[in-house]
């Protein structure tokens, strides 16, 4: 690893280190960095500001809570112009904010990101969802929860929401009214960054850019030390660069954790194949 990924890590493991003080927008802004080494951090997060104060400046004095969404959806969506990626979705750089922040275009977790940044500095109480295949947006009226679309600032009724969710559960009908009242819990905003990160982690496997995939389960296994999952994936992508040793390391940790799991087999098969390819090259 070089000294550059090095520190880029460690700055990334400091912003992730503590639930309750864990920056959400500047932790998704540093996994940019993987693919934008001179971003501009501060610089962006400014502009980030810079755009929040433009909000402020256009709320109506005594405006209410409807009155405050009603305009950062307007400056949002219509005078910034953001709104979802829908000709590349899944390029990687929609999920970089300092693409998102200068094309206006991303997807909805981190749109959701940035109105969420924008947000919290107007003290409004909106909180993001995990739901599943779309980031929504869970803001707290005085008569009752709303749920937005990042992508557009739609506000989605409940039947739209159970349409949006008949394809991720088995049966339909009343389980999936049940499932959704589960799912509209907020989200941590740790969960938000390891959703953002496995985003990339599934463009990056689809494309075979191993490099990339690293960086991201490098990024991974900091944010959720206690997921041995994350371990494994990065040893496989050690062992797809042919970082032999560390490959070992981490698939070996990794039987040792859950020696009776799904994939035990799978996993020992790499194992012995990367053993060999240590000791041939050991002899060479």
């Amino acid at each position: 690893m070089t000294t550059m990924n090095t520190r880029v890590l460690d700055y990334f493991g400091t912003l992730v280190a503590d639930d309750d003080s864990l920056p959400l927008t500047e932790a998704a802004l540093a996994i940019a960095q993987d693919a934008y080494p001179d971003l501009d951090l501060q610089g962006t997060l400014a502009e980030i500001d810079e755009l929040a104060l433009r909000v402020r400046r256009r709320v109506p004095e005594g405006a209410d809570l409807r009155e405050q969404i009603a305009t950062l959806n307007r400056c949002f969506f219509r005078e910034f112009g953001f709104s979802a990626n829908l000709n590349d979705y899944y390029d990687p750089d929609n999920s970089h904010l300092n693409a998102v922040l200068r094309r206006r275009r991303g997807i909805p977790i981190s749109l959701a990101v940035l109105y969420l940044e924008m947000a919290g500095q107007l003290g409004l109480p909106v909180k993001g969802v995990s739901f599943p295949g779309h980031f929504l947006l869970r803001v707290s009226l005085p008569e009752g929860d709303a749920m937005l679309d990042p992508t557009t600032g739609r506000a989605l009724s409940e039947s739209d929401m159970v349409e949006m969710l008949e394809p991720y559960v088995a049966n339909a009908g009343d389980s999936v009214a049940r499932a959704l009242r589960m799912l509209l819990e907020p989200a941590t905003r740790r969960e938000i960054v390891a959703r953002m990160l496995r985003n990339l982690k599934s463009i990056y496997l689809q494309t075979e850019r191993w490099q990339r995939l690293l960086a991201i389960q490098q990024r991974l296994v900091i944010l959720l030390p206690y997921s041995i999952e994350e371990v494994r994936d990065r040893g496989f992508a050690y062992a797809r660069l042919d970082y032999l040793r560390p490959a070992l390391e981490d698939l070996e940790h990794y039987l040792d954790e859950r020696p009776d799991a799904e994939d035990a087999v799978v996993v020992e098969s790499q194992l012995q194949e990367l053993r060999q390819r240590t000791l041939d090259n050991e002899q060479d």
